[in-house]
């Protein structure tokens, strides 16, 4: 899906339904057992970094979302019972974490049964203006769907006279791209058997709260003399002693407070040109690689820095069962490109190639269990630990073939943080870019030239006649 935030997601005026956990499944979540298994590294270091930025005085929504409309007259009750069904698929989203004491103190989780979980709907009202109705919808996921408290999702629904507009919001802690990918064909399927009926067939999928257990058992199992824990302690050191950033000038004040963000999205290029430049890079690896490489000589060409350093986002599901499973399935690899020995596209090209053929298996660990063993004081105070360039190819996904037709998006929070954060999404019609970064002169006049010139390579290296 295209990625955007609220406010450029094709909102319309229309009467607005929200669905939130109920006051009798939120009772009976009050007095659950604790569940032994725990949170993922990932989880466990997003939301103490989400307590320690809110103990410094600054309120960070950290939620994602979908979008999508279903065409026609609704029924809100079968609706709302598409919604009950997919949610109960989801065990993370019927999970919680409750603290135990001050902010060092252990988080320990709970978990609802199925049939301990119902929605409740309330009919919000009418809503003639579309841009209250954005600032509404975005105010409204803040204060529910936010990392320190618990039920952090909320389901909502403008209702049109020609059809229903469809906005989830949940806490970062639960869901991934790819999670929010698979929602509208899913929750389309839900809805259009409950109208007829039927009942959807469909096999279990694997539970996020199983994959925290034994990927932290995993992780625990290594101590500092790891050779991966080498590996990123040898990085780290190269980066002066932190984790990358996106190396050019950002206009921040050294010292200065988390700054506002903003975000730039646009399409990139299309169709025929996404085709021709995954062409080119393929037999180097393919389209990631040609990010990547593009990258690494775009931010040299503005910054000067003679060597790129990233830490690049991997999906965790490495096993077949975590395929349609909801969850925050992303590991990162450290890479490291000599900008000097890959002067050009096709050089850069095989450069990233090898980095990722020799760091790939890094992100197989969670970078906050390797950033335990270092020792070293990594006290978060921004919500982005590092700045990232992701490149994910969706044309895969069920329903991707819909989702113009369906105004279908993937929502982004657009708040605070003193990083780069560029997602480059490969659709049916072509390449979408995204990106958030701190809201400066300099940072948009130089991710603004990012962009223009990423697209040139693509573009330069799509209408190439022979392969890299």
């Amino acid at each position: 899906m295209r990625m955007t935030d609220i406010q450029r997601c094709g909102i319309r005026p229309g009467r607005l339904v929200e669905w939130t956990l109920s006051p009798r499944t939120l009772d009976i979540a009050a007095v659950l057992p604790e569940d032994v298994r725990p949170p993922a590294y990932i989880q466990e270091s997003h939301i103490r970094t989400a307590r320690s930025v809110r103990d410094d005085g600054l309120f960070v929504p950290t939620w994602l979302g979908a979008a999508f409309d279903i065409p026609g007259p609704v029924d809100l009750d079968v609706l709302q019972e598409a919604l009950r069904d997919w949610t109960l698929r989801h065990e993370t989203l019927r999970s919680g974490f409750r603290w135990t004491g001050d902010a060092g103190a252990p988080m320990r989780r709970f978990t609802l049964a199925p049939e301990e979980v119902s929605l409740h709907r309330e009919d919000v009202g009418d809503f003639p203006d579309a841009t209250r109705l954005a600032r509404h919808l975005q105010d409204r996921f803040d204060t529910t769907a936010d990392a320190l408290r618990w039920p952090n999702l909320i389901y909502t629904a403008v209702v049109h006279d020609d059809g229903t507009s469809v906005y989830m919001a949940f806490d970062h802690s639960n869901v991934d791209a790819y999670s929010l990918y698979r929602i509208p064909a899913e929750i389309h399927e839900l809805y259009a058997a409950g109208l007829t009926g039927r009942a959807v067939e469909r096999p279990p999928v694997g539970s996020y709260v199983d994959f925290c257990q034994a990927e932290r058992a995993e992780a625990d199992r290594i101590d500092g003399t790891h050779d991966i824990v080498g590996r990123w302690r040898e990085f780290i050191q190269r980066c002066d002693g932190r984790l990358p950033s996106f190396p050019v000038d950002l206009g921040l004040t050294p010292g200065g407070g988390l700054p506002e963000q903003r975000l730039m999205r646009e399409p990139l290029v299309g169709a025929a040109d996404a085709a021709g430049f995954e062409a080119y890079c393929r037999p180097q690896g393919g389209s990631l690689v040609g990010i990547l490489a593009a990258t690494a000589l775009i931010v040299h060409e503005i910054g000067g820095e003679p060597v790129y350093r990233t830490v690049v986002p991997f999906h965790t599901r490495t096993r077949s069962r975590w395929s349609q499973s909801v969850g925050w399935y992303v590991g990162g690899a450290p890479i490291e490109i000599p900008v000097e020995r890959a002067t050009d596209f096709p050089s850069a090209l095989r450069t990233v190639r090898e980095a990722l053929h020799a760091n790939r298996r890094l992100s197989r660990m969670p970078i906050d269990r390797v950033l335990r063993l270092l020792g070293t004081d990594f006290r978060p105070t921004s919500p982005d630990l590092y700045s990232i360039v992701s490149y994910t190819d969706s044309r895969d996904i069920p329903g991707s073939d819909r989702w113009t037709d369906l105004n279908a998006y993937g929502l982004l929070r657009v708040s605070y943080g003193d990083q780069v954060c560029a997602w480059v999404t490969r659709l049916r019609e072509g390449l979408w870019f995204a990106s958030r970064h701190p809201d400066t002169e300099m940072a948009h006049k130089n991710l603004r030239l990012y962009a223009e010139r990423l697209r040139d390579v693509v573009t330069s290296a799509a209408r190439e006649k022979g392969p890299a």
